[in-house]
């Protein structure tokens, strides 16, 4: 009965191919920023409803945010979706196919009938909004056993090296000018920010190997004949722990502190928030999603000896899996290259990465199945997410 089980997931998924690939295009070609993911909201809700979930629009007071789910009481299992793009480059971290491969995994886990409850989250705002956040102080989570997704990638990984990140807002308030009659009478808030970021960027030598400081000036002034009396940026601080993040958050701003002593100019500094954890992937349920996915042809370089593995990333999954036990793992589409370039999104679009997506997409499926039938994997998985410190 369980093997039989399995080719009902198999064959929902490759028999719904088409209205998954029309899902995924549809949301490539309407990229939608933090928040604002109207038309990936209502076509994926429409099309869970269509298919005969429960669904709720606008969940846990978030408008672009959904639960759709199937079946009821324990064990419950929740399957995520992404869907927002990035300024300028849409859909160049492949989220148009995280959204498909979350209905697919929902689709099949109704077909495969499985006991307890399966629930499709759309999450919007992963990239630096942190929705995963906001659903889970909502209780979006609460009563789940088990949570999972996937992620487009350059090549797999299940188990990436996913850090912690904050982000901070800068100012500098100095004094205009005239550039060329009288420099003399201003205050250089423009200066006070180079010197700032030459302050971060002589600060990465000490950084530990899974630390990252990373920015951009988003307002550097207006004329060259203008002393800038104001300047803001922003930046990401990322590190693997919690412990290692506050300490690297203190040498940050002491770099812009000492600018602004530097230059005489006034500071204004603001964590935005919301802080992304580091990821703990479940190790029972990262080791049966990776024997699914080899079990369909997929071959998974081994834990250890896996560049990926150690790559730094960071999403707002991080803050998910220190509430339940959860699993993150990476599919390799083909691309020329990395996330978050113009390559990327090109590569998001193509049928070889809907073809991978499905492969992922089965293999969380069973994956999500197991969770399901399977007590012992549960209990497991529930020890192991204790377990880590």
């Amino acid at each position: 009965m369980r093997d039989e089980r399995r080719m009902v997931i198999r064959h929902t998924i490759e028999g719904a191919s088409s209205d998954l690939r029309s899902i995924s295009l549809a949301i490539h070609e309407h990229p939608e920023l933090n928040f604002e993911e109207r038309f990936a909201h209502a076509l994926l809700t429409d099309f869970l409803h269509d298919a005969g979930f429960r669904v709720e629009r606008s969940a846990f007071g978030l408008a672009t945010a959904f639960r759709a789910t199937v079946g009821e009481g324990r064990p419950c299992v929740a399957v995520l979706c992404e869907y927002d793009a990035l300024p300028e480059i849409g859909h160049a971290c492949g989220h148009n196919l995280i959204a498909a491969a979350g209905v697919a995994a929902g689709l099949a886990l109704k077909a495969a009938g499985a006991p307890g409850t399966v629930v499709v989250l759309g999450t919007p705002a992963e990239e630096g909004g942190g929705g995963k956040v906001f659903m889970l102080e909502r209780g979006a989570f609460d009563g789940v056993d088990a949570a999972m997704m996937v992620h487009p990638a350059p090549g797999h990984s299940v188990w990436p090296n996913v850090i912690g990140v904050e982000s901070l807002a800068v100012e500098f308030f100095g004094r205009a000018a005239h550039a060329a009659m009288a420099p003399f009478e201003g205050l250089n808030a423009l200066d006070a920010m180079v010197l700032a970021f030459n302050g971060v960027a002589l600060l990465r030598q000490q950084l530990r190997p899974n630390t990252r400081v990373h920015g951009v000036i988003t307002r550097g002034g207006a004329k060259p004949n203008i002393i800038p009396d104001y300047t803001a940026a922003e930046l990401y601080v990322r590190a693997r722990r919690q412990a290692e993040l506050e300490e690297l958050k203190a040498k940050v701003v002491a770099c812009f502190e000492g600018a602004a002593r530097a230059t005489g100019c006034r500071l204004e500094v603001r964590w935005t928030g919301p802080r992304f954890s580091d990821l703990r992937t479940n190790d029972p349920l990262a080791g049966r999603y990776a024997s699914h996915l080899e079990a369909l042809g997929v071959s998974i370089p081994p834990r250890g000896a896996n560049p990926l593995d150690q790559t730094p990333i960071s999403t707002d999954m991080g803050n998910v899996s220190h509430a339940v036990p959860a699993i993150h793992p990476l599919f390799a589409i083909p691309t020329e290259g990395g996330n978050h370039t113009p390559a990327f999104a090109e590569a998001a679009r193509s049928e070889a990465a809907h073809r991978a997506m499905l492969r992922a997409a089965t293999a969380l499926a069973e994956t999500a199945f197991d969770c399901l039938i399977d007590a012992e994997l549960l209990r497991g998985s529930r020890e192991a997410f204790e377990r880590v410190e």
